[in-house]
């Protein structure tokens, strides 16, 4: 009877994978509403008022999101031309310090950018150690917004030219194709999701941009006020809805283009 017992299935494995099944996804939503899904709602809930049109449409409201998302377009073309280049020359070539520009590209990542922000202002402001300056001036948010989202791109490509077939392009060059030939027929195709990806998580990443640009912008409204240094003066002067408002159109931005990046990267995998 005991070996008769023994010899039958047990349904505790099966249970067990069920379970677990179905805690894990549960464990990762909870910890998601949590700590994305609850603030974004009241996030919402503040801006949802009478005056969230008016709060959006303010003259100097309307003008900080539109610098805001000019530089962070800007940004992201410059990254994506830059971010191919850097990534190519890591891959490709061999040169003296190419471990250290290796580890020096993750620098904005460890970096807070308060610092950098006065680190850029140390060396492209006033007294500027290589007759910079650049202060106050809108070039300035753009040299801010390039440091802090340098790595995006890089480390996007830098890993699918790794993988990158050298043959087809040797291929291509003994049927006479040239250097540039080669890599708009054969490397950019294969690139070309990984440069959209990263460019994209550029532009959304210059889109809150703070610490880096406070200090060296000056926070000129109608000049150099981006849309993250305005939503801190609104909460500093009281208009907490003002400042719900405005961050609820950079999210709902964000948000869009994450969207947009997820369609990318499926219709890659598709194609692939």
């Amino acid at each position: 009877m005991a070996e008769a017992a023994a010899a039958l299935p047990r349904p505790w494995p099966r249970l067990t994978a069920k379970v677990g099944g179905s805690l894990g996804p549960g464990a990762a939503l909870l910890y998601l509403c949590l700590l994305v899904g609850l603030p974004v709602a009241a996030l919402a809930d503040r801006a949802a008022t009478t005056h969230f049109w008016s709060a959006v449409t303010a003259p100097q409201a309307r003008s900080a999101l539109e610098l805001t998302v000019a530089m962070a377009v800007l940004t992201a073309v410059i990254d994506a031309v830059t971010g191919v280049l850097v990534a190519w020359v890591l891959v490709r070539d061999r040169f003296v310090g190419r471990g250290l520009v290796n580890a020096v590209i993750d620098l904005p990542f460890a970096l807070p950018t308060i610092v950098a922000g006065l680190v850029l202002l140390s060396l492209y402001g006033p007294g500027s150690p290589v007759g910079i300056d650049v202060a106050q001036t809108r070039m300035a948010v753009l040299l801010a917004l390039l440091f802090v989202t340098l790595p995006f791109v890089v480390r996007a490509v830098q890993p699918v030219l790794l993988a990158l077939d050298r043959e087809t392009e040797e291929a291509a060059a003994c049927l006479g194709a040239r250097p540039w030939q080669a890599f708009r027929l054969v490397v950019w195709p294969a690139i070309r999701p990984a440069t959209a990806v990263g460019a994209g998580l550029a532009f959304a990443r210059a889109l809150g941009e703070f610490g880096s640009i406070v200090l060296i912008s000056g926070n000129l409204p109608f000049h150099t006020q981006v849309a993250s240094v305005f939503i801190s003066g609104r909460v500093e002067s009281g208009d907490i809805p003002g400042a719900a408002a405005v961050s609820v159109v950079l999210l709902a931005v964000a948000l869009v283009t994450l969207a947009a990046l997820d369609l990318v990267v499926r219709r890659s995998r598709r194609r692939g």
